[in-house]
């Protein structure tokens, strides 16, 4: 019989607590179980196992990433949408670094395909149907997109900017107007 008090919800919302405070790739069902002050058997009413805690932490943070960005971005358009849907992406990863990491987790193909991943897919391109891109351009582009803002966040949560000039505010917003202007200026042909 389940603990009282015990929920899939509440362990996936402490997990992600956990994962913010000690790191994602520290999070087990162990660790959690400790949190709550219960043996591991206990949690296994409502997570299968350390694997399944991660992934339903990964759909968690997925789901609460993409419904921060859809709300910055609701009514912009162009340069404006873009620095608002950066800017969550970096305050999130500040903010909750191991959620951040959380939503990084490679998922299984099933899995991913139902998950939240999808609309931060959706709404980076609809982001980029502001600046004409077709396919493949508009892949290659969201492939972009998504490195700049997670390696920017990981780097400057791990203090990778904190010891030189300039301010990494300063360089945030100049790699901002920097993409706009390749997105405004995406190159039509490979450079062989």
């Amino acid at each position: 019989m389940a603990r009282v008090g015990l929920s899939t919800e509440r362990l996936v919302r402490a997990g992600a607590e956990l994962a913010d405070e000690i790191g994602f790739e520290l999070v087990t069902a162990s660790e959690l179980a400790r949190r709550f002050d219960v043996k591991v058997a206990s949690l296994y009413s409502h997570v299968k196992n350390s694997q399944d805690l991660k992934t339903r932490i990964s759909l968690f943070a997925l789901e609460e990433l993409a419904d921060r960005a859809a709300d910055a971005i609701a009514g912009r358009a162009g340069k404006d949408a873009l620095v608002a849907f950066a800017n969550v992406y970096r305050d999130y990863g500040r903010d909750h670094p191991g959620r951040a990491a959380a939503a990084r987790m490679r998922l299984d193909p099933e899995t991913a395909a139902a998950s939240a991943g999808v609309r931060h897919a959706q709404m980076t391109r609809a982001i980029l149907r502001g600046y004409d891109l077709t396919e493949p351009d508009a892949t290659h582009a969201v492939r972009l997109l998504g490195s700049v803002f997670h390696g920017y966040a990981s780097l400057e949560s791990a203090g990778g900017f904190s010891h030189s000039a300039p301010d990494s505010e300063e360089t945030w917003t100049r790699i901002l107007d920097a993409l706009d202007a390749l997105l405004r200026n995406w190159p039509t042909e490979p450079t062989p």
